[in-house]
C-alpha cells in the first residue's frame, strides 16, 4: 500500500523542480545601481570672432553674426583730431565677459576694436572711448560731440605712417539703435568710425541714454 505523504512529498518535489528549472532558464531582469554616464554632448565651438558692440559707460549690447578677425597690415596706435583737445593713444581691445566689446579703463585711453576692419580694409574702423570716468574725470572722446562735418581726424599707424580722415557725419543715437546704424560693417567702402557716450545721463544708474557717432572717410 502507497503511502500519501510520500506521493504528496514527491509531487511537491517535483513541483518545485519545475519551477526553479523555469526561474533558472527564463531571462531575468536586474536592475543595478550603477551611475550611468550621460550621452556624450558635444560641445559649443567657441566662434572665431565675438559678437560686437561697444560697450561704454552702460553701453549698448549690439550683438550680431561671428566675423572672422582682419589681418592689419598696420594697426591704429594713436588718434588725434587738430584744433581739438581730442589726442589719445590707441590701445587693441576685444570683448569683455558678457560678449560685448571692451573699453579700456583708462579714461583718456582709445581702443580700437580688433574686430572691426582695419585702416584702410573694406567695412569700418571703429574707435570706442569714455566720454568721461568716475575716477578720471573727462574722457579722451570728451569733445566728440563737438565735431563738425569737415573736421580732420588723423590716425598714427604701427608701420609708422598716418592715416588721415575727413569728418563726413555726427549722430546721436539711442544705444539700441546703433546696431541699425550701420556702425560695426566688414564690406562696403571704407571709413573710420568714433564711438562714445552721450544724451542724457541718469544719475541712479549711471548710464548715458545715447550714443555719441562720428563718421569719417579718408582723404584721397
Amino acid at each position: 500500500m502507497k503511502n500519501p505523504y510520500l506521493t504528496v512529498c514527491v509531487a511537491l518535489a517535483l513541483v518545485g523542480a519545475v519551477l526553479l528549472g523555469s526561474w533558472v532558464l527564463r531571462p531575468q531582469t536586474v536592475e543595478y545601481a550603477v551611475a550611468v554616464p550621460p550621452a556624450a554632448v558635444t560641445p559649443t565651438p567657441t566662434p572665431t570672432a565675438p559678437p560686437v558692440g561697444p560697450v561704454l559707460p552702460a553701453g549698448p549690447a549690439v550683438r550680431s553674426a561671428a566675423l572672422t578677425p582682419p589681418v592689419p597690415v598696420a594697426v591704429p596706435q594713436g588718434l588725434s583730431l587738430p584744433g581739438t583737445t581730442i589726442e589719445a593713444p590707441v590701445v587693441e581691445v576685444g570683448v569683455d565677459g558678457d560678449g560685448l566689446v571692451d573699453v579700456p579703463s583708462d579714461g583718456a585711453v582709445v581702443g580700437w576694436y580688433r574686430w572691426s576692419a582695419a585702416p584702410g580694409s573694406p567695412g569700418t574702423t571703429v574707435l570706442v572711448g569714455h566720454v568721461d570716468t568716475a575716477s578720471d574725470g573727462a574722457g579722451a572722446l570728451y569733445d566728440l560731440a563737438a565735431t563738425r562735418a569737415g573736421q580732420r581726424v588723423l590716425l598714427t599707424l604701427g608701420d609708422g605712417s598716418t592715416a588721415e580722415y575727413e569728418v563726413v557725419s555726427l549722430q546721436s543715437l539711442p544705444k539700441a539703435d546703433l546696431a541699425a546704424a550701420q556702425v560695426f560693417r566688414r564690406d562696403g567702402d571704407h571709413a573710420l568710425v568714433l564711438v562714445t557716450c552721450g544724451g542724457a545721463f541718469d544719475r541712479t544708474t549711471r548710464t548715458y541714454a545715447e550714443n555719441v557717432v562720428v563718421t569719417a572717410v579718408p582723404v584721397r
